[in-house]
Formats: structure tokens, sequence, C-alpha cells
């Protein structure tokens, strides 16, 4: 598995070459020459630190409980191009030479693993969103709440960094244009929501921001659940405002701002 530090620098390259970068011909390194111009412009290394940046955030859900064996999947988007983890293979298998990339209409570019089945999915949210990062889980306790309410309840200020308390997408087929659809309703204003029957999905500027959108959601779905088992009490919700007045304090918060946003918690 790659390190902490390997990731967070691998994160960083990612990061750097989000949405927006352009497509030209990469040196030569194993790259089809019939695939290079849908290449992002940085070439093979960047491929190669967002890959094992993305394999280490997908190897980082089964290690947290997240997934089990091969369900769930991660993608990261360098302009024009996808990476994305492979169908049915598990995490700590994958290496440098399973790098996987597909064009933002899912053709594949590179690689000669399958992409995810939930392909579908990332491709409608890269299109629909300014993501450069997607993870998608099956993580139990929101995959449990996905089928108790139509959205989680504002049980704690941190839904506000979702941009409000998570919404559940309707049912449909795992891998269907039908899901992707509902995904992208629920996704209206946020960047996470839970998938009826199914599991969770988040959004971000990077790998790093993605997982801890997913694992914040994770967490309060936990915590709802907690809460209203006790018996004879009903947990209390924040209300739009609170929510509202958390968001623009966390809007502030972190390293390199004014330190008037204070830390969550």
């Amino acid at each position: 598995m790659a390190s902490g530090a390997e990731a967070q620098a691998a994160s960083a390259s990612v990061s750097a070459s989000a949405p927006g970068a352009d497509a030209r011909a990469v040196p030569a390194g194993g790259v089809p020459a019939a695939s290079a111009a849908r290449l992002p412009a940085a070439g093979r290394p960047a491929l190669d630190a967002a890959w094992a940046a993305l394999v280490a955030t997908a190897r980082r859900t089964v290690a947290e409980g997240l997934v089990v064996g091969t369900s769930g999947n991660v993608s990261v988007r360098l302009g024009d191009t996808v990476l994305v983890t492979p169908t049915g293979v598990p995490y700590d298998r994958l290496t440098a030479a399973d790098l996987l990339a597909v064009d933002l209409r899912g053709r594949t570019v590179h690689g000669h693993l399958k992409p995810t089945s939930e392909l579908p999915l990332h491709l409608a949210v890269y299109a629909a969103t300014d993501a450069a990062a997607i993870v998608h889980t099956h993580a139990v306790h929101a995959t449990a709440v996905s089928t108790l309410v139509d959205r989680l309840p504002p049980i704690h200020y941190m839904a506000a960094a979702l941009g409000g308390p998570p919404r559940v997408a309707d049912y449909a087929l795992y891998g269907s244009p039908e899901l992707a659809e509902a995904a992208l309703r629920a996704l209206r204003g946020r960047t996470g929501c839970l998938l009826r029957n199914h599991g969770a999905l988040t959004y971000g500027e990077s790998l790093d921001q993605a997982y801890d959108r997913t694992a914040q959601l994770e967490w309060m779905c936990r915590l709802w659940l907690t809460a209203s088992t006790v018996p004879g009490r009903a947990p209390t919700l924040l209300t739009e405002a609170q929510l509202d007045e958390a968001g623009e304090r966390l809007g502030g918060y972190g390293q390199g701002v004014d330190a008037g946003g204070g830390e969550p918690g």
C-alpha cells in the first residue's frame, strides 16, 4: 500500500491537474499513440501519480471498513481523461501496470482491464459538476440510512460541508443510466448523496477531499442511527438557519485563512 506521504504527494499532483487541463501528445512510455491526444498535457508522470493516489484511496476504503471485497469504486479526472478502478479486481492486487484510463465518453484510452460497472455514474457526475474526484462506497451505516429516510436528518453541523443534509437517490439498478440520473437529482446543490439500498457517493476537488466527505457522511449516518435507537427519545436536529451558520464558518476552516472560522469540533 502507498504510504500516507506518497498518497498525499500524489493527490496534490492530481488536484493540480484537475478539470480544465488541455490535451496534447505525451512522451513515449507505454501510452498508445491513438490515445495520446486524449491524455492530459502533463503526460505520463501525472497519470502515474494520479493512479498511485487513486489506488491508495481505494485501499483506504477497504482498510477503514467502507467497502467489502471489490464493492465500491474510485475515480479521478485529469482534463478529458478519467482514471478509474477496474471491475472485480481486489484493490490490494492493483499495481502501476494496471493503470486504467477512459475518456469522458467512457472509451478506454489506456489499460487492459475493464472499468468499474459504475462508470456511467462517475461520468454523469463529471459531466454535471466540477468534480475532480469521486468516491463511491457501500458503507454499512450509509446504506442502512438509505433504506429508512429520503434524506439524512440534520443530526450534525458537518452536513453543511456537503452543501446540506444529503438526499437519498431513488433506487435503480447498479451501472444503469437510471441510477446516474437519480444520483444527479439527489446531488443538486450537494457534494454527496446516499443511493437507496445501495450505498453512498461523494465528490470533491481532490481524492483527499472526496474521501474525507465519504468518511464524514458515513460517520453522520452512524451517529443518527445510534441516537435514534435510544428508547423513548428522539435526537434533536439542527435547523436550516443553524446549518447555514455552520456552513459559513466551515468556509473559513483550515490553514492559510483567517482563524476566525475556528476548528470543527
